[in-house]
């Protein structure tokens, strides 16, 4: 019975360099992906946060607007001219225009 010869195989600086900075940029691939995944996240959700305030906001202007309109409509300075005991006159009433 023949012995067989067991090899070893012989592990170069070279191939341990190629190796190692293999497993480095792997690594560090999958924890750049994780935070710039958070990151992103944490930007959309204050992207949503500005356009619900937005919203809001754009809905408070078209309500001021609105009772802009009702205090300024010509009904209402009507009632407020003959409050103060005034007298309405048409000729007085200028109209300017935006």
């Amino acid at each position: 019975m023949a012995k067989k010869r067991v090899r070893k195989v012989k592990i170069t600086k070279g191939e341990v360099l190629v190796y190692t900075v293999g497993v480095f940029s792997l690594l560090s691939s999958i924890i750049l992906q994780v935070f710039c995944g958070a990151s992103i996240g944490q930007l959309n959700m204050n992207i949503e946060e500005i356009k619900y305030d937005l919203s809001n906001q754009q809905k408070k202007n078209e309500s001021l607007e609105m009772k802009v309109s009702e205090l300024t409509s010509f009904d209402k300075i009507k009632d407020v001219v003959k409050d103060m005991g005034l007298a309405y006159n048409n000729d007085n009433i200028v109209i300017i225009d935006k």
